[in-house]
């Protein structure tokens, strides 16, 4: 019968198909064993059923065929939660969480209202939400899948002052004089024929997540022309986009109306976020 340490060997099967093999190995053998990682190092030579062993190598070439650990595992950590994942959404990744560092990082008023358009997992929203409990938060997204996987996550972390529906962009938001402080996004942005797509994890990930367009500009175009309408004065517009696109993004931003336009970089120092304030 194998141990724990026998099976993380099999980290070597996945060398040519990820940049991190034994970290992935270990978040296999932690959720087939429902342990954590501090306990697989406690007890390495813990014998593993043959059951259990073949629910981790069935996974493990899974994940040699280059399917992402989020979907294995149906989880991934986004700022301090753990959120469920689902083929239904874009997987959360580190450098979104600079969406929310900025955005907390604004002079908005208490009681204030924020809006999440393609909110995905839920991942901003919920993220934003935990963080100021004084806020109210709506969470939209076109595919129903989304917009079923994000309350279940509102559900899990017990988050009163969030409302999640489906919506086309703005389409089903209603307008009411101009409510909202805050509007973040990290909308598709990358371009039809980019050789990314076939690619890594975003191989297994929904193409309406991604794709916008030819150039990757066509949603960030429609969330920048229509968020005057539902900005209140001095309300702040905050978009992800690609490596490439803040110039883009930072003229259509000014062209729209936008005051104090601004990019910032993520972790790695590309450019990731650009903000604007609506005057």
């Amino acid at each position: 019968m194998a141990n724990v340490s026998d099976l993380l060997k099999y980290s070597d099967q996945l060398q040519s198909t990820s940049d991190s093999a034994q970290l992935d190995c270990e978040l296999l053998l932690c959720y087939v064993l429902d342990v954590d990682r501090a306990w697989l190092r406690t007890w390495p030579e813990k014998p593993v059923s043959q059951s259990l062993e073949a629910k981790f190598c069935a996974l493990l070439e899974r994940r040699i065929q280059g399917q992402p650990i989020a979907y294995l595992v149906g989880s991934r950590g986004f700022w301090s939660m753990d959120l469920q994942v689902s083929q239904d959404t874009l997987i959360p990744r580190p450098e979104t969480e600079l969406l929310v560092e900025l955005a907390l990082g604004l002079r908005l008023p208490k009681k204030s209202y924020g809006l999440d358009l393609g909110t995905g997992t839920g991942a901003v929203a919920l993220a934003l939400a935990t963080e100021r409990p004084d806020m109210n938060f709506i969470a939209v997204d076109y595919q129903v899948g989304a917009v079923s996987l994000a309350k279940k996550n509102c559900q899990a972390l017990r988050l009163p002052n969030v409302n999640i529906f489906q919506s086309d962009w703005f389409d089903s938001v209603p307008l009411t004089d101009n409510q909202f402080d805050l509007i973040v996004s990290n909308p598709p942005y990358i371009s039809a024929n980019d050789p990314h797509l076939q690619q890594g994890d975003v191989r297994y990930e929904p193409n309406s997540a991604l794709v916008s367009g030819i150039d990757g500009l066509d949603d960030l175009k429609k969330i920048i022309t229509k968020s005057p309408c539902y900005l209140r004065s001095d309300g702040w517009l905050l978009l992800e986009h690609g490596f490439d696109q803040a110039p883009a993004v930072v003229r259509l931003m000014i062209e729209a109306g936008f005051q104090k336009v601004v990019t910032h970089k993520d972790y790695n120092q590309i450019d990731r976020v650009t903000l604007g304030q609506w005057v």
